[in-house]
């Protein structure tokens, strides 16, 4: 488990990194091409979708909460499938995983469902 943290992290600051320095190439083609007004073009596409994120989110304590309680299903119905404590061969597999990440998958599901439907009307 440790193993895959590190390379998830590894990963992440390699993608960063990239990122960044391809960011900085655009802008200095950009700014070479002498489109100076243009300069600016990546921090306003991160701008304006971030306002357009913040619209579509106007529920994030009803996400969360959604989320938690589903998760919490997630981990009761994991419980009772457990043939018992002593029988470590349900617990080493991997339908335990599965079982949480459908549980959390459908409280996304609600939640989508519950902001669009109010959006209709």
């Amino acid at each position: 488990m440790n193993d895959v943290l590190m390379a998830a992290v590894v990963f992440f600051a390699i993608f960063q990194i990239l990122k960044s320095f391809t960011d900085f190439l655009l802008k200095r083609k950009i700014i070479k091409a002498g489109h100076f007004e243009n300069a600016g073009i990546l921090e306003q596409k991160v701008a304006s979708s971030v306002t357009e994120n913040q619209e579509a989110n106007k529920y994030p304590s009803l996400k969360w909460g959604l989320v938690a309680f589903f998760a919490g299903i997630g981990f009761i119905v994991i419980h009772q499938l457990s043939p018992g404590y002593n029988n470590y061969e349900f617990m080493d597999s991997m339908l335990p995983f599965g079982i949480e990440l459908v549980s959390i998958s459908m409280g996304f599901i609600v939640y989508f469902l519950i902001v669009n439907f109010s959006k209709k009307k």
